[in-house]
């Protein structure tokens, strides 16, 4: 096992280590469509809600008045997420099953 620890350190680097493949490639804002935009009214008003928290004034708020304004917004995104569904996969999640299906077959 010795011996294989430089390899897997090799591979690891050639993986994961940033390449400048593309840097002339031209960011291209994404707009909002009508396929994002929430259909429920129960999520337009969340939505709604999520924007006047963000149009607000924080610097005149005090510590306690901020924290239920944080809650709140966490309370109104997993409303949210409940709403609109879908599935959710984290990063680590693909790595381990790409290693899975590269090792397997």
């Amino acid at each position: 096992m010795r011996k294989f620890t430089p390899l897997f350190f090799a591979a690891f680097l050639l993986f994961f280590i940033p390449t400048q493949s593309d840097a002339g490639t031209a960011i291209v804002p994404v707009s909002k469509t009508v396929e994002d935009a929430p259909e429920s009214p129960e999520a337009i008003a969340l939505q709604i809600r999520l924007d006047e928290i963000k149009a607000m004034d924080f610097s005149t708020m005090s510590s306690t008045e901020r924290k239920q304004l944080r809650k709140e917004v966490r309370d109104i995104k997993s409303e949210l997420r409940e709403i609109g569904g879908g599935v959710y996969i984290s990063v680590g999640a693909i790595l381990i099953i790409i290693l899975l299906l590269v090792i397997l077959l």
